[in-house]
């Protein structure tokens, strides 16, 4: 089945009631038993709600998971699938990932024991050097937010399972409409579903993905204990879009192609990132792991030329907000947004500077998006 086709279909026909065509807001915080130790399914929403459930398996067909915990946050997700581990234990990731995933790494379980090493992971001669002992999880994002560095999936896998350490990917950037990373080797993967699963920027989620049995008992277990998971109704915006998600990945990635190409022929942008460009570095893992570029683009402005907040201010259909993966385009500032928690030294090592500009291309039409940049960098 297509991917285009599971987004529409799976998780759906959950009510033989009515027959409802859409999956029902199954809006109740407990079920009752027909008798003790009997029930049908489900005790406590917490732990179990048919909305939430027909979001799990919708995300787990589109990564080819065996199984899903739909989550709050992104955040919930990731801390859910850290609390696989202990104090003690030590995980490699990227010196360029998200600020919020950087700031619970290094601001919150670096204080509680856990050890971290923050490495180009680029480099997989940086990776294999880094594993100790103490590994048990590498933790990758790729592309990497904001820069859009590539991280050879398979090539950090074979890594790990020389030492049978945990592998978690990071897909919110691509979806799995343009990367599976389970397909690829990776144990686990993790969504902000606020960001394209979800795709209109009106509820926020999260969800881990699992490629066995073993670590879907886990998984479930924890985000049942840490109390992470996501509420019914919640769940019900997210299943509502990503039945566009097709649709919507292509308009986005359309936009951020023309965009890019536009940026990267402007006078007052000095550098453009996006993997759909000639220029980028990656070109044969691009097309080695994944199946499109994405809608997420960022450059480095010129602000010898044109201030940036000169350049925020004149923008008609570029919100400066945080987040991505609307239908809206959306800019902002890494360095003093959505990264800014990382401090100037990590911020520096990651390669984001203060005139680095993110944007998430929404659906809107392309030349529209173009000409509005194009009198906002006049200055």
């Amino acid at each position: 089945m297509l991917i285009r086709t599971k987004s529409v279909h799976t998780g759906v026909n959950i009510d033989t009631t009515f027959n409802s065509v859409i999956t029902p807001i199954y809006s109740t915080s407990t079920f009752f038993f027909d008798a003790i130790g009997k029930h049908k399914g489900y005790d406590y929403t917490r732990s179990g709600n048919p909305t939430r459930a027909a979001l799990e398996a919708n995300i787990a067909a589109l990564e080819g998971g065996v199984n899903c915990s739909a989550t709050a946050t992104g955040m919930a997700a990731i801390t859910a699938v850290l609390f696989f581990l202990k104090p003690g234990d030590h995980i490699i990731t990227g010196d360029d990932i998200y600020g919020g995933t950087y700031r619970l790494f290094n601001a919150v379980l670096k204080p509680m024991g856990f050890d971290f090493s923050f490495v180009n992971m680029r480099d997989l001669k940086k990776v294999k050097d880094s594993v100790t002992s103490k590994t048990k999880m590498i933790w990758i994002e790729t592309p990497s937010n904001p820069l859009l560095n590539i991280v050879d999936i398979e090539a950090v896998v074979a890594i790990a399972r020389k030492k049978k350490i945990l592998t978690v990917a990071d897909n919110t950037f691509l979806s799995p409409y343009f990367q599976k990373p389970l397909d690829l080797g990776v144990d686990m993967v993790v969504h902000s579903t606020t960001k394209y699963l979800n795709g209109h920027s009106d509820v926020v989620g999260g969800a881990v993905v699992y490629a066995n049995n073993d670590l879907k008992e886990r998984g479930r277990y924890l985000v049942n204990a840490l109390g992470v998971s996501q509420s019914p109704y919640d769940a019900w915006l997210v299943l509502r879009g990503i039945k566009t998600l097709g649709p919507r990945m292509e308009a986005h990635q359309n936009n951020a192609m023309a965009v890019a190409r536009f940026l990267e022929g402007h006078k007052n942008v000095r550098k453009v990132y996006y993997p759909g460009l000639k220029s980028h570095p990656q070109p044969d893992l691009v097309r080695k792991q994944m199946t499109g570029f994405g809608g997420m683009l960022a450059f480095e402005l010129d602000t010898g030329k044109v201030l940036l907040n000169t350049f925020f201010k004149k923008l008609k259909y570029f919100a400066l907000a945080e987040s991505l993966g609307g239908v809206e385009s959306l800019i902002e500032t890494p360095w003093y947004m959505s990264h800014a928690s990382m401090g100037p030294t990590a911020l520096k090592a990651s390669g984001i500077t203060r005139e680095t500009v993110r944007v998430s291309l929404g659906i809107e039409g392309a030349e529209d998006l173009i000409a509005d940049l194009d009198q906002a960098l006049k200055g």
